[in-house]
Order: C-alpha cells, then structure tokens, then sequence
C-alpha cells in the first residue's frame, strides 16, 4: 500500500487508519507492506514538483494508495487538484468515485429525527469525465470580451461501465437503482445517461430503476433519504450531492471515498474528504474515523472483508461514544481515539 499522509491534519488521521489496517491484519493473518511518499504542498513549495513521472510510475505498481488529505493556503488552488488528485483518477483510470453515505447509531444528524435505517446508501460518480475532464478555454481573457467555456464530456463507454458497476453494487445491496441527472434541461449528456441506464437495466431485471432529477434529489435527500439506494450519477453531480450526503450522515468529517479502478490494472485510491482542516493541525481536534473508514473500503476492495467488516465495526462503536463529531467536544484527541479503535478490533 502506498501512503500519502499529506497535508494539514492529514499525516494524525492517517496513522490512526494504518494502526486499524494493520490491527486487522494481524487479527485476519495477513501484513501490509507500506510506502510512504511525501507529495503534497510542502514537496510543491519545496520544489516546485507536484507528482514527478517517476513517482507516478512507482504508485502504479502499489496495490492500493491511501491518502489523507493535501493543501494548504500557501498553494493557489487547481495545482495540487489537477496535477496529483485529478491526474491520478485519469492516467490510472479511477473511473468509479465511491461514496457511502451511513448514519452510525449514536450519530447525530444535521436533520432532526432521523434514523440510521433511514439512512444508508452508495453513491457511485463517474470520476472521469464530465466538467472535470479538462475540456475548454478561454477567448480574450483578460479582456472585457472574455469567453470561457469548461465542457462536460460524456462518452459512451465512459458512461455505460460506471451505469454497470452502479448495478454490480446494486445487486449486492438491496436491489434499487437511481439515475440522478437533469435530462429536462441537458438533453444531450442527459440523454446519453437515460439511454444508456435503460439499456444496461434490461440485463437487470431484478432491480428495481428509478429516474430523479439532481435538484429533487437534493430535496429527497433530506427529508426521505430512505428512497435511495444505490444512485448513480455524473462527475459534477456526484460531488455536490455526496457532501449533501456527507453532512446528513453526521458531518463532512465522517466522510469516507473510494477512487476505484475496478479491473485492477492499476492501484485505487482511498481519501476521507475533510480536507487539511489547517486551523486545527497539532490540537488532537481532528476526528480520525473517516481516515479510518476509508482504510475500511480500501481492504474491502482488496478482498479482505472481514477485516474491512471489523475495522467498520470498531470505528462505529467509537463513534457511538463521542460527543461532538470533531474539535474540543469529541470527548478524546484524535490519538486517543485511533486507540480505541484499535483496542476495538478483534472483539
């Protein structure tokens, strides 16, 4: 596995998720090999390299990288995005963004009275393409005539094996399926989905297929989260709901993601989606549990499910516990707290 601790409060989440992964391991009879690479905006503004080729070609060989979170104000945004998030989801092809929205009991939610049966789904966003995908320029800029046009690219394949995959998921689950787009007002891109979702659930028959459009989505997320299971969804959609996902499930810091390449040609990438919270770096303030959730989904996606299973479980038992989900009310540093975690596995 390799390890890009990061930024921020990224290297104190990321030891509490290593410690899990590797009391699971011990539990379950295996060992992870890790290598720790330091990218991130300390390399960038030490040197001016933000993923050199050759790095790139050493990480292509890993089985999996976990990464905890990079930037700092001192970088201007967009440079370490695009030259190692984003430039890592294309060249090794981490089509699938994986995104479980759980409410753990003894979570509070940011919506008053619900409860974990009413909330536990999958969103898979495709991670390719769309308006991420690089497409566009400007036209005079600078200028009072200035154009800029950004592009949502849609293809086919890209298109139709992030639908299959949102099904493969689907079938392990509870057998229901939501198509989240705007197909009333982007007739073209939206098109394309609808056709092909409707195309590939004929080899489902078994699942149940919705439609809704992303603006309702957001509405029945909510005030009836139950109505989804599994959703599928574009790039930019994606990553506007799964926040809104994150913060009913008990707050953006509990928030873990997978960027999967599923045909296993390439390493996937596993990341809470925090951020480096650089305010609180050093205080013990930083919740460990979506690092630790998200080391969770990377050994389930390497077929270790029981340990995947027992790393989730200890983690929510945690949770259960806490007070405030991050700062000075969690009740524990965040040391303390990838501890019990630990001394939770295994029991």
């Amino acid at each position: 596995m390799a390890v890009i601790p990061g930024d921020g409060i990224g290297p104190e989440v990321i030891a509490c998720a290593l410690e899990a992964v590797q009391a699971a391991g011990r539990e379950c009879g295996f060992r992870v090999d890790l290598t720790d690479y330091d990218l991130g905006s300390r390399r960038y503004l030490a040197t001016g390299e933000v993923l050199p080729d050759s790095v790139a070609a050493e990480l292509a060989e890993h089985d999996a990288i976990l990464l905890g979170a990079v930037g700092t104000p001192e970088v201007p945004p967009g440079i370490l995005e695009r030259g190692l998030l984003l430039r890592l989801r294309f060249e090794f092809d981490m089509y699938v963004n994986f995104r479980p929205v759980k409410l753990y009991p003894g979570v509070s939610s940011a919506i008053a009275g619900l409860t974990p049966e009413r909330c536990d789904m999958e969103v898979i966003r495709e991670n390719t393409e769309g308006l991420y995908s690089g497409s566009g320029g400007f036209l005079h800029k600078g200028t009072e005539a200035e154009i800029a046009n950004q592009h949502s690219v849609n293809t086919r394949t890209g298109t139709e094996r992030i639908v299959r995959y949102a099904f493969h998921r689907a079938m392990k689950r509870d057998r229901r399926l939501t198509l989240c787009h705007k197909t009333n007002v982007l007739t073209i891109a939206g098109d394309l989905w609808q056709r092909t979702t409707d195309e590939v659930a004929a080899e489902y028959p078994q699942v149940e297929v919705d439609y809704v459009h992303v603006d309702a989505a957001c509405i029945h997320l909510i005030d009836s989260p139950e109505r989804f299971d599994v959703i599928v969804t574009d790039n930019m959609f994606g990553d506007i709901i799964t926040d809104l996902g994150g913060a009913i499930a008990g707050g953006i810091g509990l928030a873990a993601s997978g960027n999967l390449n599923p045909t296993g040609d390439y390493p996937s990438l596993f990341e809470p989606v925090h951020g480096t919270a650089p305010d609180i770096v050093g205080t013990g303030w930083a919740n460990p549990v979506a690092a630790v959730f998200s080391a969770a989904l990377c050994l389930e996606h390497l077929g270790e499910g029981e340990a995947a299973a027992m790393v989730e479980k200890a983690a929510a038992g945690v949770l259960s516990g806490m007070g405030a989900m991050a700062g000075p009310g969690m009740g524990a540093s965040t040391s303390e707290i990838g501890n019990r975690i630990v001394e939770a596995i295994g029991v």
